[in-house]
């Protein structure tokens, strides 16, 4: 094969999508840390998803053409860190093709590379042993096989082998790889991508997993039906649309066999619209529930939770009233709005209550996209808006709405929902946006995070040893304990953050945590660190028991 032209490219660019899809749960589980929200696979699927979409709906035979659509689509629905990397890389490709009919090997090689380029360009500090590493080393191939043939396949067929070859070298480059012994989630949803690549430009079948699609499609029906009977937000009884794999282990699985109809049976009592589907190694489940963390957990006594999505669905239901109300009647521009990001509909509420004007649905399991931030931006009608994304897997994404939302914007970077907090409170509504991005990120760098959650697989990081299903404490970004005891956890935890200096504990608590239990340790705190003051907060946020702000 001598050239690629645009419907060619569009067919390749659907057959790495498709590939990526088959293969998300395996980029999730390559997660570091051994936290339930190894998103990776989640989000560079569904960024590469929204890039097939947009690509399928505008084929050109000039690929110039054809690839300013998937740069296009990449780029609004780009999620996570890894979802924004991965449009860079063909935002770049994209801008070194425009003017291009078709390509030769050494065009598509050069354009790969100048992709990396761009990507490596909107990483403030990029780190090897990374997407970019792989993105990087099967480019710089590309480009040296290029010199040698005009044949695109075997171009590809460098590139494909070369971005393995570099994956398995993530581990050497990344301590943090070797020590947890995994390679990088996002270099390997990258080789997904390029195998899909080489099979089209041969013709070859990739294998398939019927499971999440046949799922998919009965989700989509259920909704379908599910949504008739909705006139009323309040008439919604289960608010929460909650997806999640159970990834089966044998350890479990042996004493308690999975049976598909006893599962779905069980599972019933936690809510309505249930949907599970199975295989020898997975189970789906989707259910509307009012406790999601009630039917996760049931789930893991069959194997670990992977891509866990939850979505409040009075909050999509009460968006969709206000926006045919808002297309009935004229609106008036604010001068100022804030949007911010959060699970959990107390910490929603909280937001609110000190002054955001607009909270994103979404966290650790479900980075919201580009789309999704700028669609929240436009829903305010301000005109200026600050973003605080609240995890640093979204800051990237926030920047790119900022960019292209039309209006005045500015990221105040908070990676935690007390640095949102923080933040919020330091917002002056008479301050330009550059005067507050600063005095705002001066606050939330002031303020100490602590996390308690549960883990999903045994490991040892940073020579702490861990067992799977044992509480973990996150000072910061730092496992410093885990153990089988939440209440142990969360007294070293408290231990490590608090100094005589401090004022103020916030503790927001959330699933799986009683008022009372919440109380006690709210009681501990005061009676222990006698010299603060203790707010506490229920947040109903899932996975996370406790969050911590200590300031």
């Amino acid at each position: 094969m001598k050239f690629i032209d645009g419907v060619t490219f569009a067919d390749m660019v659907k057959m790495g999508a498709h590939h990526l899809h088959q293969n998300a749960d395996y980029v999730d589980s390559l997660n570091v840390f051994p936290v339930p929200d190894g998103d990776t696979g989640t989000n560079m699927n569904l960024s590469m998803t929204s890039g097939a979409k947009e690509t399928a709906a505008n084929v050109s035979e000039h690929i110039g053409k054809t690839a300013q659509a998937l740069s296009k689509g990449l780029l609004m629905g780009a999620r996570g860190n890894s979802g924004v990397i991965l449009s860079q890389l063909f935002r770049g490709f994209g801008k070194a093709v425009e003017s291009e009919d078709k390509l030769t090997s050494v065009k598509f090689a050069e354009s790969l590379e100048f992709g990396v380029q761009t990507a490596y360009k909107a990483v403030m500090k990029p780190v090897e042993g990374t997407i970019l590493t792989v993105a990087k080393d099967a480019a710089n191939k590309g480009v040296e096989v290029a010199k040698t043939t005009d044949d695109l396949i075997v171009v590809m067929e460098a590139i494909v082998e070369e971005s393995k070859a570099s994956l398995k070298r993530t581990p050497d480059l990344l301590p943090v790889l070797k020590e947890v012994g995994v390679v990088d989630s996002g270099g390997q949803g990258l080789v997904y991508v390029y195998e899909g690549f080489l099979a089209c430009l041969k013709g070859e079948a990739l294998p398939e997993r019927i499971v999440v699609d046949s799922m998919d499609e009965l989700v989509n029906a259920e909704h379908h039906r599910g949504v008739q009977g909705f006139m009323n937000t309040e008439d919604i009884e289960f608010g929460y649309c909650t997806e999640f794999m159970v990834k089966f282990e044998e350890e479990k699985t042996v004493n308690k066999p999975f049976v598909e109809t006893d599962f779905r049976q069980d599972l019933s009592q936690f809510g309505d619209s249930l949907l599970v589907i199975s295989d020898d190694e997975i189970a789906k489940v989707h259910i509307h529930t009012e406790q999601p963390g009630d039917a996760m957990n049931y789930a893991q006594q069959y194997g670990s939770l992977i891509n866990i999505k939850i979505e409040n669905m009075r909050q999509q239901h009460i968006d969709i009233v206000g926006a045919d109300l808002s297309a009935k009647n004229e609106t008036v521009a604010h001068p100022y709005a804030l949007v911010t990001v959060a699970m959990g509909s107390g910490i929603a509420q909280l937001l609110k209550s000190i002054g955001a004007s607009a909270v994103i649905e979404g966290g650790q399991t479900m980075n919201p996209s580009t789309e999704d931030i700028v669609k929240a931006i436009k829903d305010v009608q301000a005109e200026r808006v600050i973003i605080l994304p609240n995890n640093k897997n979204i800051i990237m994404a926030a920047k790119q709405a900022a960019e292209v939302c039309g209006i005045e914007a500015a990221v105040v970077e908070t990676k935690s929902v007390p640095e949102g907090l923080a933040a919020i409170l330091a917002f002056n509504p008479e301050a330009t946006v550059q005067d507050n991005e600063k005095s705002m990120t001066v606050a939330a760098s002031g303020v100490k995070t602590g996390q308690v959650t549960h883990s999903i697989r045994d490991t040892s990081i940073d020579g702490i040893d861990i067992k799977k299903d044992d509480f973990m404490g996150l000072a910061g970004n730092k496992i410093i304990i885990s153990e089988p005891s939440l209440e142990s956890v969360m007294k070293t935890l408290l231990a490590s953050l608090i100094d005589e200096d401090d004022e103020i504990v916030t503790i927001i608590y959330g699933e799986g945590v009683s008022e009372d239990e919440a109380t006690a340790m709210a009681t501990y705190v005061e009676s222990t660190y006698s010299h603060t003051e203790v707010e506490l907060y229920n947040g109903k946020q899932p996975l996370y028991p406790y969050i911590l702000s200590v300031e």
